[in-house]
């Protein structure tokens, strides 16, 4: 936008489109939400992925409760399987600690990323909308500058003009009479 607007001759300013402008920031300020509804997602995931493990690790207990009730009859057999059920047990809690951390790290580096994105755009905004006050600083100040030009040369004429004015008045008072032309 501002390589495409009309530069200020002998300035180094660019006039800029108000109304693009607004519109850009507009379409900034409408983006943001997109950012927010990923995040959302990814926090809906992670309900998801945290029902999964749950489901598995519920899936696993039963199994192994299925299991010990079949073997309860064998007394050997019994010891061995509450080491196992107790050992699928820690195994799947482990797996769900693991799936959980994961989730809530990836879920915190997304959420450092759009707030980080977010700063670099409010940062961006800002730096345009400086930009842009300080061209228009620049033109009105460049505009004032030639009306103060005119306005001194038209002084100047009018000064000149009241001058020769009482100079032709002067003369015409000291002249004798009759010869007025």
């Amino acid at each position: 936008m501002v390589l495409s607007s009309v530069r200020i001759p002998l300035t180094g300013r660019t006039l800029i489109d108000e109304e693009q402008l607004l519109d850009q920031l507009d379409f900034i300020r409408l983006s943001l939400p997109s950012v927010f509804q990923e995040a959302a997602a990814i926090l809906e995931q992670k309900e998801e992925i945290l029902l999964e493990a749950e489901e598995y690790g519920q899936q696993v207990v039963e199994a192994a409760q299925a299991k010990r009730a079949q073997i309860l009859a064998e007394s050997d057999i019994v010891r061995q399987a509450e080491q196992e059920a107790e050992l699928l047990r820690r195994q799947v809690q482990q797996e769900c600690e693991a799936i959980m951390q994961e989730t809530l790290t990836e879920i915190e580096r997304k959420r450092h990323a759009c707030q980080q994105e977010l700063e670099e755009m409010r940062q961006t905004a800002i730096a345009q909308a400086q930009k842009i006050e300080d061209g228009a600083d620049g033109y009105a100040d460049g505009v004032l500058e030639n009306i103060e030009q005119d306005l001194q040369e038209m002084l100047r004429i009018i000064t000149n003009g009241r001058q020769q004015l009482r100079g032709d008045s002067s003369t015409q008072h000291n002249s004798p009479p009759g010869n007025k032309r």
